[in-house]
């Protein structure tokens, strides 16, 4: 997949007839009311001069990116309700980053780009440049989705909400109440889905390689008043005194790190011997839909969801903050561009 260049201020003019559909009309009302059926009038859906932008220009920030289905998924999406557009990859390596994200965030201020997606390794970077910062955003302390509004750069996370609405439907046993997290990983990823167990009352159990990850990912919760967190070493993952393996409540195991991720489809971050809590398993990895990880713990009698339809959720939500067109409008649209079945979102 081609990588773009960061973009300058002679980008090609968007052309105007951006609110006709395919079929040549333009599309109703209802494209245009929010989920709560009132007609969207935020900010960030207007260009710096304060009109909505005659074609959107959005992108993908981050490293590497050759694999990402973002551009797939948004492009069906602004297909799916009618207006022009386009998804562009922006690859930053870490050595540029000081350089050029800066720009991109410049492009975004002054309504060049409408919306950005922000993946590893920028996640917990890129809350340090932005103005503000959503309530899903601070509570996470990462950052998966940058718009400007009234000229101010916001940063918005979609991955908590994302992947809770995905596992919840994918591993409906969840839906019972009383469950403890066990999180492998400790990155922007992590501490999204953090974030989400632990409004849920969930306790949280973090597994990093690096122990102080963990405890720096405990510490950003607790300081919140979030106290159920706790870091664990890497090796205690099958240790049978473990919480996880001892405590009453049953255990969503979490694979927040890329391990198993393609072309590496032959790693997991769960050893192939050992035991296996009683619960549930969840893998963010999406390629291969199922990996070592998902596989082992389906033959270990767990029900086990991989990560492409949080990938498709949180491309929704986040496609809803530029757009204001509800996320439902366009899940179908995005889950067909990729091939998830209908019925898993």
């Amino acid at each position: 997949m081609m990588h773009h260049n960061p973009p300058t201020a002679d980008r090609p003019r968007p052309t105007a007839d951006h609110r006709r559909t395919a079929t040549g009309h333009r599309p109703t009302a209802d494209h245009q009311r929010t989920a709560n059926g009132q007609r969207p009038t935020a900010d960030h859906q207007r260009t710096a001069n304060g009109q909505r932008p005659t074609a959107y220009t959005l992108g993908l920030l981050g490293h590497p990116l050759g694999h990402s289905l973002s551009p797939v998924l948004h492009r069906a999406a602004l297909q799916a309700v009618g207006l022009e557009g386009e998804y562009r990859l922006y690859d930053v390596p870490p050595e540029a980053a000081e350089r050029l994200i800066p720009q991109l965030l410049d492009d975004l201020r002054g309504g060049r780009l409408h919306g950005l997606n922000v993946t590893i390794p920028y996640k917990q970077q890129v809350t340090a440049w932005v103005e503000d910062l959503t309530d899903a955003a601070r509570g996470c302390g990462a950052v998966n989705t940058l718009y400007a509004e009234a000229g101010r750069l916001v940063g918005h996370n979609t991955d908590a909400a994302g992947f809770w609405e995905d596992a919840r439907r994918r591993l409906p046993l969840m839906e019972a109440p009383g469950w403890q997290v066990v999180l492998l990983g400790a990155g922007g990823a992590a501490r999204a889905v953090a974030y989400a167990a632990l409004r849920q009352g969930w306790p949280v159990h973090v597994l990093a390689r690096r122990l102080e990850q963990a405890r720096a990912l405990a510490h950003h919760f607790r300081a919140q008043g979030r106290a159920q967190v706790f870091p664990h070493p890497w090796e205690r993952r099958t240790d049978p005194a473990a919480p996880w393996f001892t405590g009453r409540l049953p255990v969503l195991l979490v694979n927040a790190t890329p391990v198993g991720m393609h072309p590496h489809t032959q790693a997991s971050p769960w050893p192939e011997v050992g035991p296996w809590p009683r619960g549930a398993a969840y893998d963010l990895v999406y390629n291969p839909r199922e990996t070592r990880f998902v596989a082992a713990a389906r033959r270990a009698g767990l029900p086990a969801a991989d990560g492409l339809g949080m990938l498709v959720w949180q491309a929704a939500l986040a496609f809803q903050r530029w757009t204001g067109i509800p996320a439902r409008e366009v899940l179908p649209a995005m889950a067909r561009a990729v091939g998830l079945d209908l019925r898993e979102v």
